[in-house]
């Protein structure tokens, strides 16, 4: 049985979704040795998501986007987690609607994704800065590796 957790670090990136599938493949040495498995990852930040998603084309992350920004306007009168900006409570219910950990089935040394499914990070601030994941891959090694 292999076990390995390591602590991914993704670049600041702009309010949206953006696709982060390939960064954290490439992010885990022990992904390609692995016949069955799970990876799990948790965001250890309160105002950004994990989702699963359809990743072929952009336009699904914008829509989302543009959706939870009709959800969960940042002007909301009743909002008093306020001393942050305008975009950090907001910014905390999208983290909590979509969820800020993922289980995902790993496979012949691969993510066991769908055709269309992509991984992809939530950014809900402004100017949200790094984020960090923590990953925890376990499973049975191929043989011969």
């Amino acid at each position: 049985m292999f076990w390995d957790q390591q602590e991914i670090r993704l670049a600041p990136r702009e309010r949206g979704f953006h696709s982060i599938t390939d960064e954290v493949s490439g992010a885990l040495p022990g992904l390609p040795a692995l016949e069955v498995g799970l990876l799990h990852l948790q965001l250890l930040h309160t105002s950004a998501s994990l989702t699963l998603n359809e990743d072929a084309d952009p336009d699904v992350r914008h829509d989302l986007d543009a959706f939870l920004r009709d959800l969960v306007p940042g002007d909301l009168p009743y909002f008093r987690h306020t001393l942050e900006g305008p975009d950090d409570m907001p910014a905390h219910v999208a983290a909590s609607l979509l969820g800020t950990q993922l289980t995902l089935a790993v496979r012949d040394g691969r993510l066991a994704l769908g055709t269309w499914q992509g991984l992809w990070l939530g950014e809900h601030r402004e100017q949200g800065g790094g984020r960090r994941l923590m990953a925890t891959l376990n499973g049975r090694r191929r043989e011969g590796l």
